[in-house]
């Protein structure tokens, strides 16, 4: 199981827009093949500073997803709001040994 955190950080006038845009996709991307999980967080703070929180089955199906034309096309509308350079990574489960 991946996890994958994206940090975006928008113009201020410009947070509606997103929203829409998640609004429009977020069902597309919940039925991605290997996509478990998506929510959308904002900060407590910044409100034009938003957080995507989503689990995959594997490395392979968020790559397959990040090469889809959903995410192109959504990706495309939602980087040219940003007033700053969004912070990508991904996570895996640890399990410790007792």
């Amino acid at each position: 199981m991946i996890v994958r955190i994206v940090r975006m950080f928008f113009q201020e006038d410009k947070t509606d827009d997103f929203l829409e845009i998640f609004e429009q996709s977020k069902h597309l991307i919940r039925h991605f093949e290997g996509c478990k999980h998506l929510e959308l967080l904002r900060d407590a703070d910044y409100k034009h500073i938003f957080c995507t929180y989503s689990y995959w089955e594997s490395p392979e199906h968020l790559e397959n997803y990040r090469q889809s034309d959903l995410f192109q096309s959504t990706w495309a509308k939602t980087k040219v709001l940003f007033n700053d350079k969004p912070i990508a990574f991904s996570l895996q489960q640890h399990t410790f040994v007792q």
